[in-house]
C-alpha cells in the first residue's frame, strides 16, 4: 500500500503525463527512486529530494508531504504562479500585466 505523498506523486506525474524515467531525469532522482516514493508502504524521502519533485510538478513541498489534501488546491496553484511571477524579469512582467490588463477590460 502506497504513502499518500506516493499516491501524490503518482498522481501528479501522470497529469503531467509523465513517465518514471522522464520524472527521475527532471527531479535529478534515480527511475528506482521515483518508483519507491510512489510504491513503498514506508518511504523517507529527502527534503532536497522532494523539493526538486515539487518544483518539477509546480507544486509546494506542503503539498506533497499533508497527508490531509488529497487533490492540487488551488491555493497551491496560487502559490506556484505568484512564484513563477516574481522570477521575471521586468520586460516579461510588464507583458505579463499588460496582458493581465486587457483580458481584464474584456
Amino acid at each position: 500500500m502506497a504513502t499518500a505523498i506516493g499516491e501524490k506523486i503518482r498522481a501528479q506525474r501522470k497529469r503531467l503525463k509523465l513517465t518514471l524515467d522522464q520524472l527521475a531525469e527532471k527531479s535529478g532522482s534515480s527511475k528506482s527512486y521515483i518508483w519507491e516514493l510512489e510504491n513503498r508502504p514506508v518511504i523517507r524521502p529527502s527534503a532536497e529530494k522532494i523539493a526538486r519533485i515539487a518544483e518539477v510538478f509546480g507544486v509546494t513541498v506542503e503539498f506533497l508531504l499533508d497527508d490531509a489534501k488529497q487533490e492540487f488546491a488551488e491555493s497551491d496553484a496560487d502559490k506556484v504562479f505568484f512564484r513563477r511571477v516574481t522570477q521575471l524579469d521586468a520586460n516579461k512582467r510588464a507583458q505579463l500585466e499588460k496582458f493581465l490588463k486587457a483580458i481584464d477590460d474584456e
